[in-house]
């Protein structure tokens, strides 16, 4: 039996997946860039239901306002040409310098205010695109040592920019709702927020709890060592997933991005069974990384690949 996907199986990849050029801590990239509207296109050609962004995949970071229009307008056309969708959208707040301390949390307090407006900027877009989730990852809302950031301080950092945040989208009308990725380390030591279970306390605390809810992804709880199914039966249970991150992970190691199911494909049957009797109707998201060795056609075949699975 061949199994075609269609968009309503709601397959979506982040343009940083497939995009990703294979550079590493320890090699260059392997790849050419991909351009946006050439992945709107084949992952459709696919049977994807749509594709999500960090605002710098999308527009090269310190764009003016004529050039950061000419990248959404040709990312628009593509959408419609297609019919693909944006469900989700999300901010890079970990990849330039300013942020090598964090962003929300950051020892900085100027920065953590540029942080929530590159948010607000990017939540601007990602509503005229469609989107109703916005997730947040904190990569580097962590310290290597506990001298480094006080950590009760930095979750009133964290309540403080969430709950900015919620009054941004009630008071612009927005209908779009926040989805924390838990991540245990990497890149930095130790991360704030490191599990689902973290991060459901957390909610607990905002003004707005409602607003938010979670993202978690396969890898990430098994870094910690957890059981990702019975993380997501509790998030679930919590009526709290608002969104769902799937790739492939061998065990507590650094985080792999493998094709979903390329890493234990026993927890990821349970995985899909859970979400088809729970009735999960979000989309299903890869967040993946073609391997290195790769080239251009592999890459789009490893996109396959997760859908298949």
């Amino acid at each position: 039996m061949t199994l075609k996907p269609t968009p309503a199986d709601k397959f979506t990849f982040g343009l940083w997946t497939v995009g990703w050029q294979a550079r590493d801590p320890f090699g260059d990239a392997t790849r050419d860039p991909l351009d946006p509207v050439r992945t709107v296109n084949e992952l459709a050609e696919r049977g994807a239901y749509g594709v999500t962004f960090h605002d710098d995949d999308l527009i090269p970071f310190g764009s003016d306002d004529g050039s950061r229009r000419t990248h959404i307008d040709r990312f628009k056309k593509a959408l419609a040409d297609t019919g693909m969708k944006v469900p989700m959208a999300t901010t890079n707040l970990f990849t330039h310098p300013v942020f090598k301390d964090g962003a929300f949390t950051s020892n900085d307090k100027d920065i953590r205010r540029y942080a929530i407006r590159k948010v607000m900027t990017n939540i601007e877009l990602a509503v005229e695109l469609g989107a109703t989730t916005y997730v947040c990852w904190g990569g580097r809302e962590g310290a290597e040592s506990d001298g480094a950031k006080d950590a009760y301080v930095a979750l009133d950092r964290f309540r403080e920019a969430f709950n900015t945040l919620g009054e941004f989208v009630t008071d612009n009308g927005y209908d779009i709702k926040f989805a924390i990725e838990p991540k245990p380390n990497e890149p930095r030591g130790d991360i704030f927020l490191p599990t689902i279970g973290h991060a459901l306390a957390f909610i607990n605390s905002l003004d707005r709890p409602e607003l938010v809810g979670l993202n978690p992804e396969v890898g990430h709880e098994q870094m910690a060592g957890l059981n990702f199914v019975h993380g997501i039966a509790q998030a679930l249970w919590h009526k709290k997933l608002f969104h769902i991150d799937l790739n492939g992970q061998h065990g507590p190691k650094f985080d792999q991005d493998l094709v979903f199911g390329h890493g234990d494909l026993k927890s990821a049957f349970f995985l899909v069974d859970l979400l088809e009797r729970y009735n999960y109707s979000g989309p299903k998201h890869f967040d993946y990384k073609p391997a290195r060795t790769e080239n251009d056609k592999g890459v789009w075949e490893s996109a396959s690949a997760n859908m298949r699975t």
